[in-house]
């Protein structure tokens, strides 16, 4: 597996992925799905294509075998890196792959001076929260409201927010 910067042209692919990560009958392969909380996407062609064009923003992919099994989103923002998206092909989790891309995530987070690294996870998903604590997140007490209303990036079916989990770095 060889971890990278992610252009304009896995694109696609990341939308495949990350959309058949978190959403859909596909999602429901893996443990991180998110489809019982929310329908629709959970990004699109357009917003990867931006967000890959945005300064100071960008994703590592994980490529096995020609092929993106994972990656992740950040940005440095002050101090911190917030960290986002974090997706593996359903068929590919408990593999270890989201724990290289955290920790690759975390050297990131090192070249770029932050002094801790921060999430968004929403509230309901219980062994996800518990699965980035394992890994030394924490939950700030912090609760943000789930706004979305766009089923490019998801419907919820029932009230959603997110909660923020931080990590010092050292």
């Amino acid at each position: 597996m060889v971890l990278s910067i992610a252009t304009t042209e896995d694109a696609p692919s990341l939308d495949r992925l990350v959309n058949s990560a978190y959403r859909g009958a596909s999602s429901r392969q893996g443990w991180t799905t998110e489809a019982d909380l929310l329908d629709g996407g959970r990004t699109d062609l357009e917003a990867l294509k931006e967000l890959l064009h945005t300064p100071g923003h960008w994703m590592l992919k994980c490529v096995d075998q020609r092929q993106i099994v994972g990656c992740v989103y950040l940005h440095v923002n002050g101090e911190k890196l917030y960290l986002g998206m974090l997706s593996v092909q359903p068929t590919s989790q408990n593999k270890g792959i989201g724990r290289k891309l955290l920790q690759a995530a975390e050297a990131e987070a090192l070249r770029h001076h932050c002094r801790s690294i921060y999430m968004t996870v929403i509230s309901a998903r219980k062994e996800l929260i518990e699965w980035y604590v394992r890994r030394g997140y924490r939950p700030t007490g912090e609760l943000k409201p789930f706004t979305i209303n766009d089923p490019r990036f998801g419907l919820p079916k029932t009230k959603l927010e997110f909660l923020v989990l931080e990590k010092p770095l050292q």
